[in-house]
């Protein structure tokens, strides 16, 4: 009980003090239309891996009356323009990649989105997304996570064969300093403190309302505030600069601060508002466990004020585009009015990080 109660105090005042069905491992967007230029047919892909060793496929493809499907090189899979597949008996590796290969078209490199360790719970891929315009996010690249003070030496000997190079540490000068972050050998630390300088909420919520309104505060200033714009400005350059991926950014639970920071880069990547809620809310999904656990150590009347700080809701990812908004009139002008990313930035980084 006091162990669960000082982890669930230990949560909480992360968010508090700083005011501060989940998706495949894939993409889905709209139906193609008449602005889709990509080379790429699928419109639909999903690699999701099963707790048994087995990995389940789905696809949708325009164009082409065969998707043929491949791991470690040799065919696992194949089909018409619409299929699942159910691949059981690959051989064990830190991360298991699928190329889905169209009859008619270019492929796309997919693995399922959680990147399993020892030491967190909401460590995954930020890519593997499709695009209003039917490119597709990059996957391997750039990923998001909670906190990395409780990683192996199993953990981060995988994260250093796949290729982490640069962590950006979203978290406040005394969650870095209480539970100081565990990073790959030859990997760049970088401090991006959101709330740097915030000196706001400095008391618990009382309700669940006021509870709301905390995470609510806490969306909007992570848009508006300095720090933000900062931190965010840092990891967004980190990533277009760094052409030697992968790049990560991190908080305490993954979820807040991190799930802006994927929420920017998506929005700036052209995945479509509904496509990156999807990503945003999947937090509920990977941290459930740890957080039903928190929970039920928890006087009932307590657990209904710390609920809405575990979890991610629409209403607060709302806040924060109404906040871009009402400060900058779009998200352009919040890419380059308050993060100042150019458009020779941008084009940068859509060169990189996208495919088709």
């Amino acid at each position: 009980m006091k162990k669960a109660l000082l982890a669930a105090t230990a949560v909480a005042s992360a968010v508090a003090a700083s005011l501060v069905a989940a998706p495949l491992a894939s993409a889905s967007a709209p139906g193609w239309d008449r602005h889709d230029r990509s080379a790429i047919p699928f419109t639909e892909a999903t690699v999701t891996a099963g707790a048994d060793g087995s990995f389940t496929l789905r696809w949708k493809a325009r164009g082409t009356d065969r998707v043929e499907i491949r791991a470690n090189g040799k065919v696992v899979a194949k089909g018409g323009s619409q299929g699942r597949a159910v691949v059981t008996g690959l051989p064990a590796a830190d991360r298991q990649w699928f190329d889905f290969k169209p009859g008619r078209g270019q492929g796309l490199r997919l693995a399922d989105r959680l990147i399993k360790l020892d030491g967190t719970a909401n460590f995954r891929d930020a890519g593997g997304y499709r695009t209003s315009t039917g490119q597709w996010v990059r996957m391997g690249e750039v990923y998001r996570s909670d906190a990395l003070n409780k990683l192996t030496e199993n953990d981060l000997a995988k994260l250093q064969r796949l290729r982490v190079r640069t962590v950006f540490d979203l978290r406040m000068e005394d969650e870095r300093t209480k539970d100081a972050d565990k990073v790959p050998a030859g990997a760049a630390y970088v401090v991006a403190d959101v709330f740097a300088g915030s000196g706001s909420f400095q008391t618990m919520p009382r309700t669940p309302d006021e509870a709301v309104k905390a995470m609510v505060d806490a969306e909007r200033a992570m848009v508006s505030g300095a720090g933000g714009k900062k931190a965010y400005t840092q990891v967004l350059e980190g990533i277009e600069r760094d052409r030697g991926r992968s790049v990560l950014f991190h908080c305490t639970a993954g979820k807040d601060r991190t799930g802006w920071a994927g929420a920017t880069l998506l929005t700036a990547l052209g995945v479509p508002r509904e496509t990156v809620e999807a990503d945003y809310l999947a937090s509920n999904d990977y941290r459930k466990a740890a957080n039903d656990a928190i929970l039920s150590h928890l006087p009932a009347q307590q657990a209904a004020v710390y609920k809405p700080l575990l979890d991610v809701r629409p209403e607060y990812l709302n806040a924060g585009y109404d906040e871009v908004k009402a400060k900058y009139g779009s998200f352009d002008r919040y890419l380059q009015d308050g993060l100042g990313i150019d458009a020779r930035e941008l084009k940068a980084l859509k060169r990189d990080l996208l495919v088709g």
